[in-house]
């Protein structure tokens, strides 16, 4: 039984070439900063276009498309997700997937800089949380390769647990969109949140398989163009895209970005990295300590992105950290200044009015007559 185990090679993992491993992550943290600077740079070619007294975007406008500076900011927008593509294609899904938070951070030091964005104590803890959070998950990330080519990938798609969650996938799609959404949708932001995430989890395992097409044709290992699995990987990449970023829209027109994000961010990998280990297995070699690595990993950047979105324009400052840290004695001092002040101003008062004074029921409220 062992042997006829070991002998087949789609049973065992292979480990990642450390080329390709690093190529990968390169390529995921790369696209994360030319996403993350897109949209800074798009804004700033919309504030310009707001001053020359042009037509908003948002009331129906087009005048952006004169502007060359929100041309290099889709140009970057468009480099970042052909990054972030061809980093599933080296990288295992369950690492590129989350680092997609980095964009999230890029955004905010950029906006800080250039967009005169505060970014307050709590934005800051989030950025280093951020990387602190990245940084464990790459540590942790799996090593090993489960789909080596489109054969073994094939056959996984078979399996009957990812034909039970592309089933359930499904389901929680006509559910939301024809029933529960209509309904429920503009209420609770978890409603149009859910599907984007759900379809979005097929979105990524798409893209792997079609990445995977893709080195194989470029290497010249195979060629993979005329394998009818790729082109079909194409076409639910396309159709999963447009559903996502449909309901996508809805769900920032109806809420707060400060909100959708985070709430996006956590559905949505999650079930990346569900579908993830349901077909291509990644974690199935990793050690308890990488596990539990992982897991802290990521719900250190759910902290980050719940801070740098939720709590931006709240006004905390180091400065209020620091009169937290001050001892009891400095800040009951004042107090008690500020009280004497108070009883000194009300004597004056009682004997400008001759002294008498009534009360009102409470022992400490007077007033003068």
């Amino acid at each position: 039984m062992s042997s006829d185990k070991t002998s087949d090679p789609a049973a065992l993992g292979q480990p990642y070439n450390v080329t390709e491993f690093y190529i990968g992550l390169g390529l995921a943290v790369s696209s994360c900063i030319f996403i993350g600077s897109s949209f800074i740079i798009k804004k700033i070619a919309l504030l310009r276009l707001n001053r020359g007294g042009s037509v908003r975007a948002g009331a129906g406008g087009f005048g952006y498309l004169k502007e060359w500076i929100w041309w290099a900011g889709l140009l970057s927008m468009g480099i970042g997700e052909a990054a972030n593509f061809a980093a599933y294609a080296f990288a295992p899904a369950s690492l590129v997937t989350p680092l997609g938070a980095l964009s999230v951070l890029v955004a905010a030091v950029l906006a800080s800089r250039f967009l005169n964005e505060k970014l307050n104590l709590l934005g800051k803890m989030g950025c280093f949380l951020c990387v602190l959070g990245s940084t464990v998950i790459v540590i942790h990330s799996p090593k090993e390769e489960e789909i080596e080519n489109l054969e073994v990938l094939l056959a996984k798609l078979q399996d009957p647990g990812f034909i039970v969650y592309v089933m359930l996938v499904l389901m929680t799609f006509l559910a939301i969109a024809f029933y529960v959404g209509p309904r429920y949708g503009h209420r609770n932001v978890v409603v149009y949140i859910a599907l984007c995430s759900a379809v979005g989890s097929l979105t990524v395992m798409g893209c792997k398989g079609l990445g995977l097409a893709i080195k194989e044709t470029l290497t010249g290992q195979t060629n993979e163009l005329g394998n009818w699995l790729t082109w079909a990987f194409l076409i639910t990449v396309v159709i999963c895209i447009t559903v996502q970023m449909n309901y996508l829209n809805k769900a920032l027109d109806l809420f707060n970005t400060g909100i959708v994000t985070p709430v996006y961010y956590v559905l949505f990998t999650t079930l990346v990295i569900t579908a993830s280990t349901i077909l291509f297995r990644e974690w199935q070699h990793l050690s308890n300590q990488d596990i539990v690595g992982n897991f802290c990993g990521f719900f250190t950047v759910i902290i980050a992105i719940l801070l740098l979105n939720a709590f931006r324009d709240m006004d905390v400052s180091l400065s209020d950290v620091q009169g937290m840290l001050r001892p009891k004695r400095e800040l009951i001092i004042p107090h008690r200044e500020s009280k004497r002040g108070f009883h000194s101003d009300e004597e004056g008062l009682i004997r400008s009015s001759g002294g008498r004074t009534a009360s009102y029921g409470s022992p400490g409220l007077t007033q003068s007559i």
